[in-house]
């Protein structure tokens, strides 16, 4: 199975030029779209979504991931071998699947030598149909990977900063996805469940609780969300509307644990 995340919308031809290209590679590839939708060159959002995926997907699951604002520059193509496979552009993509896919092997894609299994030149503003789709298939249908990289070290791998912080009690977090429903996910986890939150900057507290019906419709609240990040939402609304907060703001958050 491949799993296909990307910026590209579904307006162009690029995620169907990308798909077909995989297929010709490897006709009997089985293809699973995530979305095609992940807002424009956010790596960010981009590899949160990434990291959902990966959580409950099966073994030897290879997820490709194109958000590659970097596209023809120096920036690496890389496969990141585990339990599953990540082939993305080395810009930070890797960061939270690789929570996931107990990684051992990082290796990083020789262009020239994928054009020996697509039969087609690399285009410099297309890695999605050319290299990254192309090498999931290839990882699918079997290939080694000395045929088209060569390995590189684990920890030369680009990170994002997505590690929440703490300041005299108070958590600097980054908004990290806003879902279409408009609920806003922080990067903390593994936290104390409290009883309330304080949202610093917006003169606010909110209670913590276990579901949005907890509260009257349009009222605020926190809770763990499906993914067991602090999420802020709004009952039937949208929090990142009320609150006017995008991916890669940050928030300063006090749990209260007393009511």
């Amino acid at each position: 199975m491949i799993t296909l995340t990307t910026d590209f919308g579904l307006r162009s031809p690029y995620v169907g030029e990308m798909k077909v290209a995989m297929l010709r590679v490897n006709p009997e590839a089985k293809l699973v779209d995530v979305t095609h939708a992940v807002a424009r060159h956010s790596v960010v959002e981009g590899s949160f979504v990434m990291e959902q995926v990966a959580r409950y997907s099966p073994e030897g699951t290879v997820h490709v991931g194109v958000i590659d604002p970097g596209v023809g520059t120096e920036r690496r193509a890389v496969v990141i071998e585990g339990d599953q496979w990540l082939v993305v552009p080395d810009n930070g993509l890797a960061t939270l699947p690789l929570k996931h896919i107990n990684a051992r092997r990082a290796w990083e894609i020789d262009l020239e030598r994928i054009t020996r299994f697509t039969g087609w030149k690399i285009s410099s503003t297309f890695h999605g149909r050319d290299v990254f789709g192309p090498v999931g298939a290839l990882i699918e249908k079997g290939v080694s990977l000395e045929e088209f990289a060569s390995e590189v070290s684990l920890e030369s791998l680009v990170k994002l900063d997505v590690k929440p912080r703490k300041e005299n009690g108070i958590w600097i977090l980054k908004v990290i996805y806003v879902d279409d429903f408009g609920n806003v996910i922080l990067n903390l986890e593994d936290y104390e469940r409290p009883k309330a939150v304080e949202l610093s900057d917006f003169g606010l507290r909110i209670p913590y609780l276990e579901t949005y019906g907890r509260v009257k419709p349009g009222e605020l609240l926190a809770l763990p969300g499906s993914h067991d990040y602090l999420e802020i939402a709004v009952n039937q609304g949208s929090a990142g509307e009320r609150l006017n907060l995008e991916v890669g703001d940050e928030v300063r958050v006090r749990l209260i644990q007393k009511s």
